[in-house]
């Protein structure tokens, strides 16, 4: 092996570690794996998928539990979706896959009028095929490729635009109450898969097949969120960290706390007017400084 070649495979090993740390710490959290468990990956072809691809196997290899991953992919039927690609990589790499072909292409164009977006009802005719075919392949879990920006992305964009408190939760049981779905990398930041899916030179491919144009909303709460890490290194780690520590009593869902039945005897004291427990900086500036990831 060349120099050079020494230095990308070290390179690409930095990279990969933080995102191995994060998934790691992500599965432990949640008991997103067990012993037993037969995964099943959904392929897109995007960065996302590959990265989540990649760290599955090696804690495959790594974990001291046993569980089987298998990759699956769907092809909708987009015009010019480059069907050769993802079997392809995956029969070189040895890894186990199921292709499945159902057109949902045509009845989104169908349904969908010109012009606007077709990524929700895309998703939900997506989601069927794929719940089915892990039943059908018994698969215990479905991994997905969303990762701690999507999180916060929909965090924001359900509450400016839905008004509601709701982001996307790391493991649920899936619509139909069959299936299992994990988010093994909620805890990884896009930036560091975008690194590792560049030096690893994933064959990527574009999710704009079908000819829609990116949710605006997404954009804008996307943009916003870029800016908050730019000027603020820290802060989205701290968003996110807040979705794990959460006070019911201190919001003002009456489903979630019981206001009504609060009296001037609490079997407990309240905070309410005490300092808030900020530390000394509005945001931490490293990974070093959370306590959330290790």
């Amino acid at each position: 092996m060349t120099q050079t070649a020494s230095a990308s495979s070290a390179d690409t090993a930095r990279l990969f570690q933080p995102i191995v740390k994060g998934v790691g710490q992500a599965i432990g959290d949640y008991r997103m794996i067990e012993p037993g468990d037969r995964v099943m990956v959904c392929l897109s072809g995007g960065k996302d998928s590959y990265t989540l691809l990649d760290v599955l196997l090696h804690l495959q290899k790594k974990a001291p539990i046993d569980f089987e991953v298998v990759a699956v992919n769907l092809d909708q039927g987009q015009p010019g979706f480059p069907k050769h690609v993802l079997p392809q990589y995956l029969t070189q790499r040895g890894i186990p896959f199921d292709i499945l072909t159902q057109d949902t292409y045509s009845v989104v164009k169908q349904k969908i009028p010109e012009g606007k977006t077709t990524c929700s009802l895309c998703s939900r005719l997506r989601r069927g095929i794929l719940y089915a075919h892990a039943r059908q392949i018994g698969a215990t879990k479905i991994a997905l490729g969303h990762h701690r920006d999507d999180i916060l992305e929909t965090l924001f964009m359900n509450m400016f635009f839905g008004a509601r408190l709701k982001a996307m939760p790391p493991k649920l049981q899936s619509d139909d109450g069959s299936n299992v779905v994990i988010r093994p990398l909620a805890y990884v930041a896009e930036k560091d898969i975008i690194k590792y899916a560049q030096a690893r030179e994933f064959p990527i491919i574009p999710c704009n097949l079908c000819g829609s144009q990116e949710n605006l909303q997404r954009r804008v709460v996307g943009g916003m969120l870029d800016t908050w890490e730019r000027e603020h290194p820290g802060r989205l780690h701290n968003i996110l960290k807040s979705l794990t520590r959460v006070t019911p009593s201190h919001l003002l869902d009456r489903d979630l706390y019981d206001f009504a039945s609060l009296s001037v005897t609490p079997a407990e004291g309240d905070r309410g007017f005490d300092a808030e427990d900020y530390p000394e900086r509005e945001f931490l500036a490293g990974l070093g400084e959370l306590t959330l990831l290790g």
